[in-house]
């Protein structure tokens, strides 16, 4: 990290986040939903997928699934139809299914409000567990980091690792956990919307000053 940006850490970090959330103030996941079992199945689909994408084929779906017994019964076949637009549905629509029957065998049908049991059920790992807490539950437990947060985390140079599991401990310790969540949404916003992986927005981007990848290639 720059010496520059260690020198003044603390001041910096308060006004990333603070410049980042004037262009983003209604932070929140983009993909649509009305209950918890909704954004759970949500997230699922959204593995390796746009919420764009997702929300495109969720309505008819949701419309159709009411609740986790409803998934249970319906064939794999039937699940499919209505997510047939989404990368990889087949193990999407089994995945959905086997995790409505695990919400039925030991959540009495409830979408868990804690890292523990979230991890126990089929299609959700570490950083869908972060999103459910955070965007159902208002619970903070850890940094959501996805393709979007990695590439921003590393071209700030808040972490130097390769792997989501050790980005997430970088940002974890250079954070107060008080903004993990706000992290975990703006980082995922300016990934996807400024700081793309080819030509990135530099020239639009409102953290440029801060950002070690744009200082060094001089965009």
């Amino acid at each position: 990290m720059p010496r520059c940006f260690i020198k003044n850490m603390n001041s910096n970090l308060t006004l990333i986040v603070e410049t980042l959330k004037k262009e983003w103030p209604n932070l929140k996941s983009e993909l649509n939903y009305s209950t918890p079992l909704d954004f759970m199945v949500a997230v699922i689909l959204s593995a390796q997928a746009t919420d764009k994408g997702v929300n495109k084929a969720t309505p008819k779906l949701f419309a159709r699934f009411r609740n986790a017994k409803d998934y249970v019964k319906a064939s794999v076949s039937e699940i499919e139809s209505y997510i047939s637009s989404i990368n990889y549905f087949h193990t999407k629509a089994l995945r959905v299914k086997k995790a409505c029957q695990v919400l039925i065998d030991n959540f009495s049908s409830k979408v868990p409000s804690n890292m523990e049991d979230l991890l126990k059920i089929p299609g959700i790992g570490r950083k869908s567990a972060n999103v459910i807490l955070q965007n159902i539950f208002q619970i903070s437990q850890g940094v959501v980091v996805d393709t979007h947060v990695s590439r921003v985390s590393t071209r700030l140079d808040f972490s130097r690792n390769k792997t989501p599991e050790k980005i997430e401990e970088d940002l974890m310790k250079i954070f107060p956990k008080n903004l993990w969540q706000d992290i975990s949404n703006l980082f995922v916003l300016h990934g996807r919307y400024t700081c793309t992986s080819r030509n990135p927005k530099c020239n639009k981007c409102t953290i440029y000053n801060y950002c070690n990848f744009a200082q060094k290639t001089k965009i």
